[in-house]
């Protein structure tokens, strides 16, 4: 398959890693992956606050950049559900942009889905020795309804020791602009997805989103009983050995 990689502001900007571990798993399978550098924000964060016209140019490049390939992949749960979900209600009366997110939309995919529902593949050879929890983000699992792909993927990784999280389905309280629109539920949240993190006594707690795993990280991060680290369940998928 042509598939192109969607990398998305937060993996673009802190989390490149992410990015190049999606690259190398489908490299490894065999696929040509294609980085367009025409590509911009998928005008979630203005849709999701109100900016309606804001985010039209956005949803327009998108199409335009992305129209042509098999394939579009993203490390990100919630901006494919802004793709999948959000872009059909918003070209709405332009029958142009209609056709387009028509046939873009239904191509793109969260990474767990493109690899279980569409290539077929759970064990990618994956090598992690170590101790890990997994937080269900609310797009993938509400929006995308992910269930347990990246859990089935998670389970072929030789090495790799899953602990269940309590309250898994729970939001981490980041929500985007919520945590700074709402900060004192969004901290309570936190505070109990951290200590349901801490209890598990895994190394590690990855999610399909680094943007709720930066909230954790934080979070995480000012709690002196916390050894956790953060890490993008791709970035597991890609190794072929241990991480520190």
């Amino acid at each position: 398959m042509r598939i192109a990689l969607f990398i998305t502001c937060v993996n673009d900007l802190m989390y490149p890693d992410t990015g190049k571990a999606v690259v190398s798993i489908l490299e490894r399978l065999g696929h040509t992956v294609d980085f367009p550098a025409a590509q911009t924000c998928c005008g979630q964060m203005h849709a999701n606050s109100g900016y309606r016209a804001e985010a039209m140019p956005m949803v327009r490049g998108f199409v335009d950049t992305f129209r042509d390939y098999d394939a579009v992949v993203a490390p990100s749960g919630s901006c494919v559900a802004m793709v999948r979900d959000s872009y059909p209600r918003l070209a709405l009366g332009d029958s142009d942009l209609e056709s387009g997110v028509a046939k873009v939309a239904p191509r793109t995919y969260e990474l767990a889905e493109l690899l279980v529902d569409v290539l077929g593949v759970t064990d990618l050879g994956a090598v992690f020795p170590h101790t890990v929890t997994y937080h269900p983000t609310c797009h993938g699992l509400r929006m995308l309804r992910l269930g347990d792909k990246p859990l089935a993927l998670l389970r072929a990784v030789r090495g790799l020791e899953l602990r269940e999280l309590s309250g898994a389905e729970e939001c981490c309280g980041f929500g985007g602009t919520f945590a700074l629109k709402n900060s004192g539920v969004s901290s309570a949240m936190l505070a109990d997805k951290c200590g349901a993190v801490d209890d598990t006594g895994a190394e590690y707690v990855v999610a399909a989103d680094n943007s709720c795993l930066t909230h954790i990280g934080g979070g995480l991060s000012r709690r002196a009983t916390s050894t956790a680290k953060p890490i993008h369940y791709a970035e597991i998928l890609a190794s072929t050995g241990s991480t520190s």
